[in-house]
């Protein structure tokens, strides 16, 4: 580990012996020093990087020290500087610092006061440069995210254009072989012609899901009081009619306004109550509960069914774009969504997760920043909202 290099400092003031004698003091407490009597000399040895500080007199015949200061605040705009004046002069002083000074030493001098000046000021300026140094780097960091997000619009563009029509010609090429020359073509022709389709078919909606998953990430978000149980109740009408056919008990409890995008988090129940009426697929009845509880500015809400489940063992997989858990045999599905879910969740600067055993069902568990309605119910009308579920059959 290397030791830390010790300060470089520029003392300038008219009286000579003074300044020497300065500078010898602080020589000996461990700081490297350059001493000058004449301002215009000083300025004129003074190189960017070279000297950390400046202990520059206040009253000098040559050029005072504000001007001295701001002269050289050119040359390395990193340069602390500290302004040294008489007590008859503490007003110039101030009047300095407003200008960039960090501080001011009056004399005679006092070395423990000249040494927690100086300590205090070199510490300034390196949260100054740690600063400057971070700026510098969250810059680079967004030019170098500008770039990839364009890279991704050019790879999504690429992705829906190149990549699908190939697809939609080989889907059309085998329909009107089929079409045309049905007739002659044999079973297991045909069973071969159908599992092209189909694959070209899955490959489509795969490249459907991730153009989704790309958008789930850049789309822009607009937060605002959001409505959830409306959000819920228009998600939960559409799939009625999709899965009319069904007996599907919905539980639907409290559930509070909150902070959030409304298009995105919409989003969220859409993937998250298709998958608890998907995989609820033969229970008799299949039953889906959805309901919030707040805590701490903090809203958690809950989604379960007591449809297929999964094993815990697996748990890590469920959120990966395009991990299944289940044969596309039993359900059918690219393993998107839920990755699609977690993404919204986190940016919406939320958690989410999962528990759910094979055959048992599944629940899944996030979080969203609350929004108190303003006229809140008492803590007690709140409890009893939160444990009372409203049930409806479909």
């Amino acid at each position: 580990m290397s030791a830390i290099a010790p300060a470089r400092l520029l003392i300038v003031d008219d009286e000579a012996a003074q300044m020497k004698a300065l500078c010898e003091t602080l020589e000996m407490e461990g700081y490297i020093t350059h001493g000058y009597s004449s301002a215009r000399q000083a300025l004129a040895s003074l190189r960017e990087g070279e000297v950390d500080m400046l202990l520059t007199d206040l009253m000098m015949p040559e050029m005072d020290g504000i001007t001295l200061l701001n002269a050289a605040r050119k040359i390395d705009g990193n340069l602390a500087g500290i302004v040294m004046t008489g007590h008859g002069t503490v007003d110039t002083a101030v009047k300095a610092m407003q200008e960039g000074a960090l501080d001011y030493i009056l004399k005679p001098f006092k070395l423990t006061q000249v040494l927690s000046v100086i300590s205090r000021a070199l510490e300034v300026r390196r949260l100054r440069l740690e600063n400057a140094a971070m700026r510098s780097r969250e810059q680079a960091y967004i030019a170098e995210l500008e770039m990839a997000n364009h890279d991704l619009e050019s790879f999504t563009f690429s992705v829906s254009h190149d990549l699908r029509a190939p697809l939609r010609a080989i889907m059309g090429f085998c329909e009107i072989y089929l079409e045309t020359y049905g007739e002659s073509v044999p079973v297991a022709g045909r069973e071969i012609l159908a599992r092209v389709t189909t694959g070209a078919v899955r490959m489509d909606r795969l490249i459907e899901d991730l153009l989704r998953f790309c958008r789930s990430s850049r789309q822009p978000m607009e937060k605002r009081r959001v409505q959830l149980d409306r959000i819920v109740h228009a998600v939960l009408a559409d799939l009625r009619q999709k899965y009319s056919d069904r007996p599907v008990e919905l539980h639907i409890g409290a559930l509070p306004d909150c902070e959030g995008d409304p298009s995105l988090l919409e989003q969220v129940f859409v993937n998250l109550l298709s998958n608890a009426f998907k995989f609820t697929h033969g229970r008799n009845p299949a039953v889906i509960e959805i309901e919030a509880t707040e805590a701490d500015g903090e809203m958690l809400i809950r989604v379960s069914d007591n449809g297929a489940g999964f094993n815990m063992h697996y748990v890590d997989k469920l959120f990966g774009v395009f991990q299944r858990l289940h044969s596309p045999h039993e359900f059918e599905g690219t393993g998107v969504g839920l990755s699609i879910v977690k993404r919204i969740v986190q940016r919406h600067g939320g958690r989410i997760w999962a528990q759910g055993e094979p055959d048992r069902g599944a629940t899944f568990f996030f979080t969203l920043p609350s929004a108190s309605p303003p006229n809140a119910p008492s803590s007690a009308d709140s409890v009893e909202a939160q444990s009372t579920f409203h049930r409806q059959t479909v």
